[in-house]
């Protein structure tokens, strides 16, 4: 039995040492070749470009006529018809609304009446002062005929005046009857029913008119942001149009301007409050809607851009990548200025056609040579100055619905 064991254990030694050996030599040998080297890294770059950058400003405004045209009676009485359709296109001069006119039509009869009675006495009075005036200067009637005569005449006329302006007011008031619209424009829905009594002394208005092509926008902004909005209205950028983005999300096709400020700054809120003109053709836009100002407010002459996503942030410094000559990438500090989409303007640090790198900054190391391609992962093309367009002209008639 001890010898069986003692045979199992020369056993295990043998076999252990036939596998170690190998296994020995095997890392022997891996000690004499050689360290494989590292794949070069590849990286994304861009160049920088240079060129004249617009900068842009957003504020949300209200929508609002041109010219609004509040509708009310002038004269007191019940509301018979209404004549126009709700929400849609009127012109200058249409009739809105009628109040019952018999009783302005009797007065103005009444009024006629009068007239003509008071023209036939100063007719009379007329010729009775020309018969007596001839027979006073022959001394057959006296100087008081004469003064009573003449007493008569004016009397007369006055009154025939004084008829006359009663029926002008008569005249006045029954065509007041007749409610029209002053302007042109989109008039808006009726506040008062058929059979109302209505009045001037009524606190609400029949309806209003609102003028809308141009439609005018309203805003708040800022007392540095009106700094620079002046220039649209006094300046340099008073040709340059703006944009009206709507409240879907979608640019309004036709291009605005700046029209006027008002003549000082809201002391309770600090801003002031400006008014912008765009076309409006077939009324598309109307009173009251919410939408965006976006308006061109400088323009930064030779802005040196690179993608926002090549900059890194270190200790509040920003850094950049550059692939120099040979391939060799370097970091840099630079000062950098305004965002602008998805841009950044370099101030310092950088020259023009240098390449950043935009993708593998990680993996990046001052001194290393690098394997270069495009970027080609920009969302937008870098921004450029746009050419004012000719867009709608401001001005002309409202189109009909």
């Amino acid at each position: 039995m001890k010898r069986l064991a003692d045979c199992f254990r020369v056993l295990v030694v043998i076999l252990a040492t036939g596998c170690i050996f190998p296994a020995l030599l095997s890392l022997t040998g891996c000690g004499k070749g050689k360290t494989p080297e590292l794949p070069t890294p590849a990286v994304e770059v861009f160049a920088a470009i240079q060129r004249d950058v617009p900068v842009y400003n957003e504020w949300v405004g209200t929508l609002d006529g041109n010219v609004n045209a509040t509708i009310r009676a002038q004269v007191q009485g019940y509301l018979i018809r209404q004549l126009y359709k709700e929400g849609s296109f009127v012109k200058k001069g249409q009739v809105l609304f009628e109040i019952d006119p018999r009783t302005f039509q009797a007065a103005f009869d009444e009024a006629k009446g009068q007239v003509a009675m008071n023209q036939a006495r100063w007719n009379q009075t007329k010729s009775n002062l020309a018969r007596v005036r001839p027979l006073v200067e022959q001394n057959a009637l006296s100087q008081r005929d004469l003064d009573d005569a003449v007493a008569a005449e004016e009397t007369a006329r006055a009154s025939l005046s004084a008829a006359k302006a009663q029926l002008d007011k008569a005249r006045l008031n029954l065509e007041f009857t007749q409610i029209t619209s002053p302007i042109d424009g989109i008039a808006g829905i009726a506040k008062a029913q058929i059979g109302n009594l209505i009045s001037p002394q009524q606190s609400e208005e029949l309806t209003t008119v609102s003028h809308v092509n141009p439609i005018k926008v309203y805003m708040s902004i800022s007392e540095q942001q009106y700094l620079s909005a002046a220039k649209h209205l006094q300046g340099e950028l008073r040709d340059s149009q703006i944009e009206l983005i709507l409240s879907d999300g979608s640019v309004y096709p036709h291009k605005g301007f700046f029209s006027v400020a008002d003549r000082q700054i809201d002391v309770k809120t600090g801003t002031f409050k400006v008014a912008a003109l765009f076309p409006n053709p077939g009324n598309i836009l109307r009173p009251g809607q919410f939408a965006k100002v976006r308006a061109m407010l400088m323009i930064i002459k030779n802005a040196l851009l690179i993608p926002e996503r090549s900059l890194t942030e270190l200790q509040g410094q920003f850094q950049v990548a550059v692939v120099g000559p040979g391939n060799k990438a370097d970091i840099r500090t630079v000062k950098t200025g305004r965002k602008i989409d998805h841009f950044v303007v370099i101030e310092e640090g950088l020259k023009p056609g240098e390449r950043v790198v935009v993708e593998g900054i990680q993996r990046l190391k001052p001194g290393i040579t690098v394997v270069v391609k495009p970027y080609l992962g920009l969302k937008a093309a870098p921004p450029a100055p746009v050419s004012p367009s000719p867009g709608v002209p401001l001005t002309g008639e409202a189109e009909k619905e």
